[in-house]
């Protein structure tokens, strides 16, 4: 069963009840997001208690691939979902501008 969900959405973006994402993947995304809120807290330990540079680096290190890792779950459901959709219902143009959108967010 998929989730629908009102959203306020950016310009060019689906408005409306749209089924974004199926339970599995939104759970796995959730938890991974749970982990990295975890991190977080400890880096905010590790300056408290003035930890070793290096191991703080380390850290957020982790956490910046951790968010990397959601953000390639969240363009694969995009890719699989609302692309696919767009391209279904003969909106190649908007399909491609997305696509181009989040590759040079991605680069950032």
């Amino acid at each position: 069963m998929w989730i629908t969900t009102l959203y306020n959405t950016p310009r060019g973006v689906y408005n409306g009840w749209m089924k974004y994402m199926n339970p599995e993947k939104q759970n796995k995304i959730i938890r991974r997001l749970k982990l990295i809120e975890g991190q977080i807290r400890g880096l905010q330990r590790m300056i408290q208690d003035d930890s070793y540079c290096i191991d703080i680096i380390t850290q957020t290190s982790a956490v910046k691939k951790g968010l990397s890792n959601i953000e390639d779950l969240l363009l694969e459901n995009h890719l699989n979902s609302c692309v696919t959709k767009q391209m279904a219902e003969g909106q190649a143009r908007k399909a491609q501008e997305e696509i181009l959108k989040v590759y040079k967010l991605k680069r950032k």
